[in-house]
């Protein structure tokens, strides 16, 4: 089997307005996002998404189209699409940087390989270390009571667990972590995602008042420019500390853990550069005895379930104590899917389907086609 042709599709999905995330980073309403099939000349093709936000990661469908067709096609195009470890690391060579643009085509190969094989993908990773993908409400940084309405309304729909974004003003974040804690009563874990909107000094202060609301994560609190800030943070508050947009690569999970600035990575398929890539996160982290959970970047229905496969089978990615942010599909008036996946309140599974299980719905795909 080899790779005949690449194809990208530009698609614009709004958010469901009532759930627009608003952060530290800016207010994400709609996804501008790519996605990708790899074909064969066996007929066998594979599905990947760049879910990417410039202001976030750098990249947009435009950028990620532009070197998939001048760069990495060229790299891959006559390949067995089947050896994916060789042709990740072509990816590499050719184009430095752009993780979320070589993840859409090393999950599209992962893809293939399981559609060719009659497997799911979490199986040709090893398989399942859990039953299902425990997961988490995001809470955006509203005002306090609109946070706290969109907090009870996802605790009706059965979530255990959430985190609230914080870092836009100080006194603002108190008022909003008050009201959802408040909110969602004494039982519902929750946490706090700064997403690096804090100075390391009012990190420190803003986590240590956050106690009062007995919270049980602090993610990216300060920018991820200097590991010895983090650190700083680490050593003086309780709450354990998440590193999100301070880790892509394995060398980013080594510099962390040996500045002890982080007791949780949060690794995702799109940040990584793909499903190998983030297990060698998880790796990392189980050898520093630390652990993993899975971020989000809103992703649509394709990288959504790559993130279940690559969750329900490395156990590094301890999602029952801090459950996962898969939970993309929610946020949007479709996912794009023929058969939406089994994301719920709380959980997520894949289809028992070869591959990651998904296809893509022809018509709803016109319907977000960006002209």
């Amino acid at each position: 089997m080899k790779i005949s042709r690449i194809e990208t599709i530009p698609v614009d999905v709004p958010v469901n307005p009532a759930l627009v995330i608003r952060s530290s980073l800016g207010t994400h309403a709609i996804s501008p996002f790519l996605l990708v099939r790899v074909h064969t000349d066996e007929g066998i093709t594979g599905l990947g998404e760049v879910s990417a936000t410039p202001r976030w990661s750098g990249e947009d469908r435009v950028t990620a189209a532009h070197f998939l067709e001048t760069l990495l096609a060229p790299q891959l195009l006559g390949e067995d699409p089947t050896h994916i470890e060789r042709l990740t690391a072509k990816l590499a060579r050719a184009l430095a940087g752009n993780p979320f643009t070589k993840a859409a085509v090393e999950m599209a190969l992962w893809d293939i390989l399981g559609k060719s094989a009659g497997l799911p993908v979490y199986r040709l990773l090893g398989g399942p270390v859990r039953e299902f993908v425990t997961t988490k409400w995001s809470v955006s940084g509203v005002d306090p009571d609109k946070a706290a309405s969109i907090a009870a309304w996802a605790v009706e729909r059965g979530f255990r667990a959430m985190k609230v974004k914080v870092g836009l003003d100080p006194d603002q974040d108190m008022a909003r972590v008050q009201a959802v804690r408040r909110a969602i009563g004494p039982e519902v874990r929750l946490g706090v995602d700064a997403n690096g909107g804090w100075p390391p000094r009012v990190a420190v202060q803003m986590i240590r008042r956050l106690r009062e609301y007995n919270i049980y994560f602090a993610e990216q609190p300060v920018a991820p420019l200097d590991v010895s800030w983090m650190a700083d943070v680490r050593r003086q508050v309780e709450v354990p500390v998440m590193a999100d947009e301070s880790v892509y690569t394995p060398q980013d999970a080594m510099a962390l853990a040996r500045a002890a600035a982080a007791d949780v990575f949060s690794i995702y398929v799109g940040k990584s550069g793909g499903i190998g890539p983030a297990r060698r996160i998880a790796a990392v982290a189980e050898a520093a005895g630390l652990t993993c959970t899975v971020g989000s970047n809103l992703e649509l229905g394709v990288a959504s379930a790559a993130m279940i496969h690559l969750s329900l089978a490395t156990p590094g990615i301890n999602a029952e104590e801090f459950p996962c942010d898969i939970i993309g599909p929610l946020f949007y008036e479709s996912d794009l899917l023929k058969d939406p996946l089994p994301v719920t309140a709380g959980s997520a599974r894949p289809h028992e389907r070869p591959g990651l299980g998904v296809e893509l719905d022809e018509g709803k795909v016109e319907r977000y086609r960006a002209r």
